[in-house]
């Protein structure tokens, strides 16, 4: 099969490590899963309609979502965003990456990675359908330096990783988590610790999903899985069986409620 070249991109690793990422996934139990071209096709037509939607959009920045897992029992329709942003092709067009927060399968450790749509649309999607939503320009203004900012890029990343880790602690780090907390450090300059982006975002109003997890699901989940931990969630959440962790339909939510997303814009919606 010949795969475009415009839909893929070097990875960037915490941006230092530029190289391939086996193994990695987005909060997945990393179960070995057979590529067919069928996959592999329906994942590529995915980048290419989501590139057309991007291209057609004239927007600069873009929070961008797939549906990796199938959450629907817990009223979630995406599992897993990304910051997309476009920037020169080096050939005298332009064309999209994506900068997002990738779990190490079997570790309970993570890393920073910028990829191509293709890429991005290639792991094992559980639907094939993608969502975005255009923050306003001043927001997509102060995203875009950072994105193009090593340093900048990396400042929230916090290595230890849980999918379910709580919204507002600080001993793990899921993806979606990464995600909103760099927005903060974009947003702020003073921002440059976790502690103060976690500050930020109450200020502004996030809200968590609050997910319903039994005590046989939570400790099912930590005997089995290495990227699964409920320790750093308040004991009297956690024992009531109130999981709060962020989610991207939350971010969704959010980042219309705190108006900033282009008013009147809702998310799109792409679907094969």
């Amino acid at each position: 099969m010949n795969i475009p070249k415009k839909f893929f991109a070097p990875l960037l690793l915490a941006a230092v490590f530029l190289g391939a990422a086996p193994g990695a996934h987005a909060g997945r139990s990393c179960e070995a899963g057979k590529t067919t071209p069928q996959t592999v096709e329906r994942g590529m037509t995915l980048a290419e309609k989501t590139l057309a939607s991007l291209n057609a959009s004239g927007e600069k920045v873009v929070v961008l979502a797939r549906a990796g897992q199938d959450l629907g029992k817990y009223g979630i329709r995406y599992s897993h965003l990304g910051l997309a942003y476009q920037l020169p092709d080096g050939q005298g067009g332009m064309t999209w990456r994506v900068v997002h927060k990738l779990n190490t399968c079997g570790t309970g450790e993570s890393a920073v990675y910028r990829q191509g749509l293709g890429e991005f649309f290639l792991d094992d999607l559980w639907r094939y359908e993608a969502a975005w939503v255009a923050p306003t320009p001043e927001v997509q203004a102060r995203l875009l330096a950072l994105l193009q900012d090593p340093s900048r890029l990396t400042a929230m990343h916090h290595k230890p990783y849980s999918v379910v880790s709580y919204v507002w602690g600080r001993k793990y780090q899921q993806s979606n988590q990464w995600a909103i907390e760099t927005m903060g450090a974009a947003m702020e300059p003073g921002v440059t610790t976790r502690e103060k982006a976690q500050a930020w975002l109450q200020f502004k109003g996030y809200e968590p999903t609050t997910l319903k997890l039994g005590p046989l699901t939570r400790l099912g989940g930590r005997i089995t899985a290495a990227n699964v931990a409920f320790d750093d969630h308040p004991n009297d959440k956690r024992f009531s069986d109130r999981i709060e962790t962020v989610t991207v339909d939350s971010v969704f939510d959010w980042l219309q409620r705190a108006q900033m997303t282009v008013p009147g814009k809702p998310v799109t919606i792409i679907k094969l």
